[in-house]
């Protein structure tokens, strides 16, 4: 294992830690700021989170090309404010991080 895959790992393991679940109401002042991302339930939200943290361009460029890792839009908000929905999320600054997962 490279000192490269150690930090990953550190890294990884830190930001699962720090993800928590919280009621969309408690983030508008970070979407007022504009730093709420929205990232597909497709996606491991720690996985963007370290790739983010790693200034990893080519994967982030690729999922916002497909859509999947995009600033939340102010029809998204409003739909998960009405429904009062709590997001899985972690912070990347300045970057919050959120994911609604599907329902099993």
């Amino acid at each position: 294992m490279t000192a490269s895959d150690k930090q990953t790992g550190l890294l990884r393991a830190r930001l699962n830690l720090e993800t928590a679940q919280m009621p969309w109401k408690e983030l508008l002042r970070h979407f007022a700021a504009g730093t709420v991302i929205a990232v597909s339930d497709e996606l491991d939200l720690v996985d963007v989170a370290v790739r983010i943290s790693n200034d990893d361009k080519t994967s982030v460029a690729q999922w916002m090309s497909d859509n999947r890792v995009a600033k939340v839009s102010d029809a998204q908000a409003a739909t998960w404010l009405e429904a009062d929905a709590a997001l899985w999320t972690v912070v990347v600054r300045p970057w919050v991080l959120v994911q609604q997962r599907k329902a099993s």
